[in-house]
């Protein structure tokens, strides 16, 4: 059977959406994609296990043993057995998933509530066309190596991002922004990460990413998470899984009204907040359900120690519980709207207590429209548990507003602009029209506003303006709206509208 290439992959992928496409919505046909990209490759690496153990025992009963495995597909319910149905395969392929994740802990949940056998939304001959498109090629690891899979799954997800607007925020962030993230905080062999809204997982994977291109032990990582949606959660643990990563643990559940914890010894989540080394996120912007009733009268977990964030604005909610989720070593980076730098009220004093407690280390402006469905400016806050000696009672101010490359519908980042950002914040010195030292007090003097723009312009200096000049052609433009006035009175007048 041919080998794919990585684009092959990624259009043969992206060919079974296509399928799809006006059958089911485009918000939900990504979750069916998914669902049987994975059963494929599991079934797929299952075979290939099962070869590779008869081929060295010639025991088929004992090639099949489960635990001679990393996970079971029942044999009623492997990819081929499914394919020898031509009526109610719908019904078959549901049956197979849920089938699937009774057989191994790990992958419980992960289809979510993909449902095949609603036969108005899936005929069988639209299945049969489906797992046809899919059965074009073998998805086992010596054809498909993880790396790959994964890569084409990311790739899957960023299109279905890009197609689901606003929608595709909640489950993906840029990579060019996640690399930036990653950069920031420099994670290292044996760290744990964790992403308490983690989406598709795309943080913690390129945490890993970095340590395999600077060659270090990406697998010495611990990695953690915790996403609100369930049908996204399914995606980031199929993410690791593709990606080859077995030793991460997302929970389930709501990161500010139930926060989780991995317990190793109880090998299983419990209520409670942890300690990382790093912690990444890019939480919802301005949440207005996030938990405020409950934080009004003192946080549970005990993370708002620095204050309650107004009802309407749940950002320095997640900023503070991040916080709280740090070693005394640790360092944060987080995704937040420019209305965080800068709002009063409640909002202003959260700030000025994290001024006061010296834990904000720098502050990066992102340029316009580089997120799916936020047009609003962005920047990362990064934070300290315990800042550097030289960096204390300094705030670095990072203005990135120019700093992009404009595409048709979205603005990226190239990885120079990616290698700008970071080397200003690992630099921590002025850097003209980019970056700023700014002393704690300055801020404080200026009502604790860390609006960027306020310590670093990036625009060229403003032409100079001949304010005679436009104030003759604002003349002469009224003069032609008041023409254009009277004619439009004297037709209606005419016709009888006005008197």
């Amino acid at each position: 059977m041919a080998k794919l290439t990585q684009q092959e992959l990624e259009r043969h992928l992206w060919g079974a959406a296509d399928i799809l496409r006006g059958t089911v919505d485009a918000g939900d046909y990504k979750q069916y994609i998914f669902g049987l990209l994975f059963y494929k490759r599991l079934c797929d690496v299952w075979d290939e296990e099962f070869e590779a153990l008869l081929a060295e025992t010639g025991d088929r009963q004992e090639a099949a043993d489960p635990d001679e495995h990393r996970f079971h597909v029942p044999a009623e319910h492997r990819w081929d057995a499914v394919r020898q149905q031509s009526t109610q395969i719908g019904q078959r392929l549901n049956n197979a998933l849920a089938a699937i994740e009774d057989a191994n802990l790990r992958l419980r949940g992960v289809f979510g509530s993909v449902d095949f056998a609603n036969q108005d939304r899936f005929s069988d001959a639209l299945l049969e066309k489906l797992l046809a498109h899919f059965e074009e090629y073998r998805l086992r690891n010596a054809d498909v190596p993880a790396d790959m899979l994964g890569d084409a799954y990311l790739y899957l997800i960023k299109q279905f991002a890009e197609g689901a607007g606003k929608k595709g925020g909640e489950f993906y962030t840029p990579r060019s922004i996640v690399r930036l993230m990653v950069e920031i905080v420099e994670p290292r062999p044996g760290m744990s990460i964790y992403d308490p809204t983690c989406g598709s997982a795309g943080m913690l994977l390129e945490a890993v990413q970095y340590l395999k291109d600077r060659g270090e032990d990406a697998r010495s990582l611990s990695l953690y998470g915790q996403e609100k949606n369930f049908a996204t959660w399914g995606i980031a643990e199929i993410n690791l899984f593709l990606h080859d990563v077995n030793d991460a643990f997302i929970a389930k559940g709501d990161t500010i009204l139930s926060p989780k914890r991995y317990d190793p010894k109880a090998g299983e989540f419990v209520e409670g907040v942890g300690a990382y080394d790093r912690v990444l996120a890019n939480p919802p912007f301005s949440e207005k359900q996030w938990g405020h009733e409950v934080w009004k009268n003192g946080d549970p977990f005990g993370r708002d120690t620095y204050g309650c964030p107004p009802k309407g604005y749940g950002d320095l909610a997640f900023v503070q519980h991040m916080l709280a989720s740090l070693k005394d070593d640790g360092m944060l980076a987080v995704v937040v709207p420019h209305g965080v730098l800068f709002r009063g009220g409640a909002e202003g004093r959260i700030r000025e207590a994290m001024l006061a407690a010296d834990v904000i280390e720098a502050v990066v402006g992102l340029a316009p429209n580089l997120f799916y469905g936020a047009g609003i400016p962005a920047a990362l806050l990064v934070c300290r548990a315990k800042k550097h000696a030289e960096r204390k009672g300094k705030v670095l101010i990072v203005n990135g507003d120019a700093t992009y490359q404009p595409g048709k519908a979205q603005n990226f980042l190239s990885d120079e602009h990616v290698r700008t950002l970071a080397e200003a914040v690992h630099g921590f010195v002025d850097v003209e029209k980019l970056a700023r030292v700014v002393p704690v007090e300055e801020i404080a003097a200026n009502g604790h506003n860390l609006n960027i723009s306020r310590y670093v312009q990036t625009h060229a200096d403003a032409e100079e303006v001949d304010v005679a000049a436009e104030v003759a052609k604002l003349q002469d433009l009224i003069a032609k709206r008041d023409e254009a006035e009277a004619v439009m009175f004297m037709h209606l007048r005419r016709l009888g509208y006005v008197e």
